[in-house]
């Protein structure tokens, strides 16, 4: 009789066990992904530039190359610049949610420039901060606007202040015009 009960008992208890299976609430689902990093729509102002450019200068005179890439899942724009002549310099641009600016470093052989902005009510990036030439270690203050044409070019044009004349002089101004592909 004890093995009669025994047997009687597991079974009642494994049955239990089957039903509160079905009946137990399911385990909660993994929380989803977060979205995606730099996807806001201010990751994406400065977005007209990204693309492969052959740049000239406001003479027409070919000034060099430049591509510019979303890095980093798209929360860096990253800028491979050579010129005409074989000078090459990088930058470093990326939106700061701190901030809610823009900010650029650029380093060459020849400069460095660290500068800050955003959005102009014109719909033009411009940026404001100083150069410093490694050469000398003299630096000043300096702007960059990134302007977007109807035609699809942009237009770079770049400022140096001057205290001795205590006037802004344009340091440099170019146009940007898409490299077609390569064909296969």
């Amino acid at each position: 009789m004890y093995r009669l009960g025994l047997s009687a008992v597991l079974g009642v208890v494994l049955a239990s066990c089957a039903i509160a299976q079905d009946t137990a609430p399911e385990a909660p689902a993994s929380p989803p992904p977060p979205p995606p990093p730099c996807e806001d729509e201010a990751y994406h102002q400065f977005d007209f530039w990204v693309g492969d450019w052959s740049v000239t200068a406001i003479n027409g005179q070919f000034a060099g190359t430049n591509a510019i890439t979303r890095e980093e899942a798209g929360c860096l724009l990253l800028e491979t610049w050579t010129s005409a002549s074989g000078t090459t310099g990088q930058s470093y641009n990326y939106y700061n949610p701190d901030t809610k600016k823009w900010r650029q470093v650029w380093v060459s052989a020849g400069a460095l420039i660290d500068y800050e902005g955003g959005l102009t009510e014109s719909g033009s990036m411009k940026l404001t901060g100083t150069i410093t030439y490694h050469g000398t270690a003299q630096s000043a203050p300096f702007t960059g606007e990134w302007t977007l044409n109807e035609d699809g070019t942009v237009t770079q044009h770049f400022e140096q202040y001057n205290p001795e004349t205590e006037e802004w002089a344009t340091w440099f101004t170019g146009i940007y015009t898409r490299q077609e592909p390569e064909a296969p």
